[in-house]
């Protein structure tokens, strides 16, 4: 019998190792020039508002890869 949490219990755990993995895995990085002329295309406040959006971003994606491989891996492997 299924769980019924379960639905929310998996993405969950993914999103885990993908915090994980973002933990692991060095984040972009970019140099001083390259981050002020983002901060400035981008009408930011300063380079940290820059990097959190960043890391955010890296942490989604990470996540999402995650979730699709795993998903993918378990679907084969209940055939």
């Amino acid at each position: 019998m299924n769980n019924p949490f379960e639905t929310l219990i998996i993405p969950g755990g993914i999103l885990l190792l993908g915090f994980l993995s973002a933990l692991l895995l060095p984040a972009p990085s970019f140099g001083i020039e390259l981050a002020k002329q983002l901060q400035e295309s981008l009408h930011l406040m300063d380079v940290n508002q820059l990097y959190t959006i960043v890391f955010s971003l890296w942490f989604l994606l990470l996540g999402a890869i995650e979730f699709f491989v795993v998903r993918f891996l378990w679907r084969r492997r209940s055939r």
